[in-house]
């Protein structure tokens, strides 16, 4: 088709993002987006671990439920799924052989500029919900929110994640900005659910709410996530929502995810409210059944391993204090903890480098296949001088050989900085996963 990939792209200027053209290419296929009711998601981190466990609740409880997300790790088809499956390679072929006809015939015009291939897999994931027949469908923003692909739908709920600095050259270059961006999902009367907020982004959502006349639900005020201890592969949890309490077994590890299940409790009770049939017993085995991969995911063997999609300073603290609670791994010295890191040319390696540094004994520094890689000595720079060995490999497996060949067998590798590096850490690996946790 000849698709435009700004997320492959360097350079992501806002002026390339204009919603008029998914809406011209979705009332081409008649709109298939209208009339399933839907909770949309934005935010830095975390969207992903939250949509993901709304959407396995939603399953459990009888919704048909179409879930759409991005980056996908290890499956272009990883974006698209119903009821936790991914979309066929069958279904996605026919989907693409039906909505070809149409790009092509708006790229031939292009008076709104050429559409792009996340435009086209928002529109393609709306229609395979469509022809499902889904019954609910969960819709994470792919950049920002305003300008997003996926800001053509009127949700039943809007979420918004943690937000921090992130895709700067696109949302601004400052906290307000960038909330101001994501906050931009928030439609008229619709009720909508915050994380916690630094106090910028906070006021920027309440300003927003009150212009739309929205509701607003604030994580942090009322709701409660009481840590009860590891059992298996998973966290037991007591999160205490507006509505009741509820003891269970988180599926995702790591410190962080406990907030996002606050986020999704909060979002579910607001559902209830609307007339939507969850039961706590439900709430209870969506969570159990829930997998996101790529987050605080530990394969076990000899060393351990330990993949996380952390790519910015928030995340990577995150990181470090499960890595610093998780039984496994907490009790490994730091001579035996080996870092796999790379992570994209626009994130802040010196933030970063400045919280894993004083954690790992070694770095192995390397780059992702990802065009928007970091270079090496950027890399150096950021973790040069901070009392850890550094190393370099060319490529993440190389990596992680090295990094297995000077790790011990009871010690820790860690692969971090960004989803791509987590991603091709993940291939080839085949273990056993201890559990799937942004």
């Amino acid at each position: 088709m000849g698709l435009t990939d700004y997320e492959s792209a360097t350079s992501r200027a806002a002026a390339n993002y204009d919603l008029r053209r998914v809406v011209e290419l979705l009332m081409r296929l008649r709109n298939p987006h209208m009339g399933i009711p839907a909770v949309h998601l934005a935010g830095t981190k975390g969207k992903g671990s939250t949509a993901s466990l709304i959407a396995s609740v939603m399953s459990v409880a009888g919704y048909r439920t179409g879930l759409y997300t991005s980056p996908h790790l290890l499956d272009f088809r990883e974006r698209i799924c119903l009821d936790g499956k991914m979309i066929s390679k069958d279904h996605l072929v026919r989907l693409m052989a039906s909505i070809r006809p149409l790009v092509d015939e708006m790229n031939a015009h292009a008076y709104l500029g050429k559409i792009t291939s996340f435009e086209v897999m928002t529109a393609l994931a709306f229609e395979f919900f469509h022809r499902q027949q889904a019954t609910f469908q969960v819709i994470e923003t792919g950049l920002g929110g305003r300008l997003d692909a996926t800001n053509v739908i009127t949700p039943n709920l809007s979420v918004l994640t943690p937000i921090s600095l992130d895709h700067t050259e696109v949302l601004g270059d400052s906290l307000d900005k960038i909330a101001a961006e994501k906050a931009g999902i928030i439609k008229q009367s619709v009720p909508v659910v915050s994380a916690a907020q630094r106090l910028e982004a906070m006021a920027v959502i309440r300003e927003r709410c009150l212009k739309t006349q929205s509701r607003l639900i604030e994580v942090s005020d009322g709701y409660k996530a009481e840590f009860l201890g590891y059992l298996g592969n998973g966290q037991l949890v007591k999160l205490t929502g507006r509505l009741g309490e509820y003891c269970l077994c988180l599926s995702l590890l790591g410190h962080y995810q406990r907030q996002n299940a606050l986020t999704a409790v909060a979002s579910l009770e607001v559902l209830i409210e609307a007339g939507f049939k969850i039961s706590p017993e439900d709430i209870c085995e969506g969570f159990r059944q829930a997998r996101w991969p790529g987050r605080f995911e530990v394969i076990k063997g000899n060393p351990l391993l330990v993949i996380d999609g952390a790519h910015n300073e928030e995340a990577v603290a995150e990181l470090v204090l499960s890595l610093e609670e998780y039984p496994a791994t907490a009790k490994i010295e730091k001579g035996e903890r080996v870092l796999v890191f790379g992570t994209s040319f626009d994130k802040d390696a010196q933030a970063m480098a400045a919280l894993l540094g004083g954690y790992f004994g070694t770095v192995v520094l390397t780059r992702s296949a990802h065009p928007r890689a970091m270079k090496m000595d950027l890399l150096k720079q950021a973790f040069e001088g901070r009392g850890l060995q550094v190393l370099e490999a060319d490529g993440v497996p190389k990596a992680l050989e090295l990094a297995g060949e000077i790790s011990p067998a009871d010690g820790l590798i860690c692969a971090t900085g960004s989803l791509f590096v987590a991603a091709e850490a993940l291939k080839g690996k085949s273990q056993p996963r201890s559990g799937t946790g942004s």
